[in-house]
Formats: C-alpha cells, structure tokens, sequence
C-alpha cells in the first residue's frame, strides 16, 4: 500500500516536517511494508518557505536585513531544488512573529526587510520567485518594500519617507526611476489566499490591522494612508488598487506587487501544491493524511488539508484528516474527498500538554486511524 502524507503543521507545537514523520511513524506502525511518501505542505503562511524546500530538496540562503522595526536581524530566502527558483517568505523579514506583544506597532513597522530579500536573491542572479504574504506586523502597503528597491516616495519637502504605514500621511511624490531595473525580467508568483481589497471596510486596516496592535483609531489612520497612498499609485502607474482583489494581503503589500511588478496571484495552498508535485505523487496511493491544528468550516476556504483533499480526489485518491481540535459544520469538507476527519487527542488533557506532545499523539491516532482504513477495505 502507499500512503501520502502532506500536513500542514500544528502552530505553536509541531512543524510540518515534523508531523508528517509522526504520521509516517504510525503507518509504519499498523503496516511495516508501507510506501510512504512525505509531502510537508502549507498554505502561504509561516512555514511555506520551509516547506517547499524541503518538498523539492532545495536549499536556504541566511541574509542580513532591517526587520519590522527597524532593528538588524537575520532572514533566510529559499532556492527550490531547480536551482532556479527563490521562496521569500515575508514573515521571516517582516513578519508578527518577530516583534513582541508590546511592541506591535504598525504605524511604524515597515516592509523594508522584505525588499532586502529580494534585492539579495536578485544579486544572486534569481529571477523567478515565489512570494509567501502571510503573517506580516505591517501595514505600509509595501511602501517600506519599494523603497529598499529604489523607489522615492518624498514628501512635499523631497525627503524620503521614514518607516511605517504612519508616513504615508505625508507622501506627496512616488517616483520609480530608480526602481531596480532587473523587477522587469522577473516572474513572481504571490502565494496568498486573501482577497480582500486595498482599503475600505474590508481592506488591509481594517480587517488585518487589530491583529497587528492597531487601535480602532490606528484602523481609521491608517485606512485614510493607504488611501492616499492608492490614489498616487494609481497617478504614477494607472493601476487602481483600492478595491482590486488581494490589493490588502500582509497589510497592502499585495497591492505593491500588483502595480509594480511583473506577478500573478494564486491561492497558497496551491503554490505549494504545485511546487511540491502531490499530484504526481498520489500515482498509484492508496490514501493520503492531512491535518493541522484545528480544522473547522473555515478549512473548506482553501486551508491546507482542503488544498490536499482537493488534489487527491482529482486522482480518485481518498483524504483522512487528523487535527488538534475538530470544530463543527465540517460537513462541507467531505465533498471534496475528505472521508475523516478525527482528533488527535485521545484523553482529557490541557492545550498546553496537547501542544506538548503533538507528535506521540499524531503517531498513536495514525496508527489506529490506519488499522481500521485498511483492515476493512
């Protein structure tokens, strides 16, 4: 028999290389002679550059960039195992998890680190890209991005801008002579599942912004930069970014690649899907596994264990998923292959010694999950 095994990882416990051992451990466990085939996967947030290297025995490059708040840290860029291709994951340069719950401040957290990436995979000689938007502390719409590229955003004075979604009160002039030459012989592929536009009530500020520590007066300013920021856009490249589609992903950043690059949009999950060949893979399985930490009716939008489901059941491949929590209306989710989905928790216990031991439980649940699977085919 072959089993496919393409988690997402548990946050805040497991990764996703990590549980897809686990798993591989407790089919292992139920069938020795199993094939198993371990396809770490993600869905455009943290962990989506770890996991596509890892899919295609890629490698990382460490780089020295300005992190959210303008302090120096240490920020890797993948190349895939083409050798071709370059995943920057925002998050690593730019993202929440780099600054502490009391310094969150997306008035002054700037995308710079990201545009430092960039920069150094095309010194590098990379000219095709994917770029995972998930799980970013700013709020700029790029700005802080553009800028590490060459562009001169100068207020009426024409001085440069400062960090942070707050300047952008002050722009009065976007210029992009200087903007690094080699963007225009790019590919760049956005791995992100939002679409929510630009600004609005539905934009980057507004749904985005009280995660980052946004007050609801910080929502209102910083929806009001943007806007102003969308209106010179549109001035300087005729590209109207206010309500387009996905102009909002990691606080407007989606928005800057959309006007000034060469990209496409597609859902993160897909990206990874592609990149790691899964479909190639489900040749001649028998049944793949899935799972992240809580799967509820959200995860029919285009999570991971949705993704994966998706894929294998366009090769007649059933989907098992296993998850921390299994919340409710799930039923959506067996439309789309998933014939199970089942917690890992197998005794009262707290969050706190779930998370801990995550991975014995995944290994115990496969097993089982697995001898009544195949022992009643």
């Amino acid at each position: 028999m072959k089993v496919i095994i393409a988690p997402d990882s548990y946050k805040g416990s497991i990764t996703a290389m990590e549980a897809a051992v686990s798993i591989e451990k407790g089919v292992l466990q139920a069938f020795p002679d199993a094939e198993t085939v371990l396809i770490p996967v993600a869905d455009g947030g943290e962990g989506t550059m770890e996991n596509l290297v890892a899919a295609t025995n890629g490698h990382t490059k460490a780089v020295t960039v300005t992190g959210p708040l303008g302090k120096q840290i240490q920020a890797d860029y993948g190349i895939l195992g083409d050798q071709q291709t370059c995943v920057i994951e925002m998050a690593t340069a730019s993202g929440l998890n780099l600054v502490g719950c009391n310094e969150l401040d997306p008035l002054k957290a700037t995308t710079y680190g990201t545009g430092e990436l960039i920069k150094a995979a095309l010194d590098a000689g990379y000219r095709k890209f994917v770029l995972a938007l998930g799980g970013s502390a700013t709020n700029d719409g790029g700005a802080g991005m553009l800028q590490a590229l060459g562009v001169e955003l100068s207020d009426k004075s024409g001085n440069e801008l400062s960090f942070g979604g707050g300047e952008l009160t002050y722009l009065h002039q976007i210029s992009t002579a200087n903007f690094d030459p080699r963007i225009k012989e790019c590919q760049f592929l956005i791995a992100s599942d939002v679409e929510n536009p630009f600004v609005g009530p539905n934009g980057a500020s507004h749904v985005f912004g009280p995660q980052k520590g946004a007050s609801e007066v910080m929502v209102e300013e910083l929806d009001k930069n943007l806007y102003h920021f969308a209106n010179l856009i549109e001035k300087e490249t005729g590209i109207r970014l206010h309500d387009l589609t996905g102009a909002g992903a990691a606080g407007g950043i989606g928005g800057a690649f959309q006007a000034f690059f060469p990209s496409t949009m597609k859902r993160g999950v897909d990206v990874v899907i592609e990149h790691a060949r899964l479909e190639e893979h489900l040749e001649g399985a028998d049944l793949v596994i899935t799972g992240e930490g809580q799967v509820d009716f959200q995860t029919a939008f285009g999570k991971t264990p949705m993704g994966v489901a998706q894929t294998a059941k366009g090769r007649n491949v059933p989907t098992i998923i296993l998850a921390g929590s299994v919340g409710e209306k799930i039923h959506a989710l067996y439309e789309y292959g998933v014939i199970g989905a089942y917690s890992i928790i197998n005794r009262p216990m707290t969050l706190e010694e779930a998370m801990k031991d995550a991975a014995l439980l995944l290994e115990k649940t496969t097993e089982q999950v697995c001898r009544t699977y195949f022992l009643t085919k």
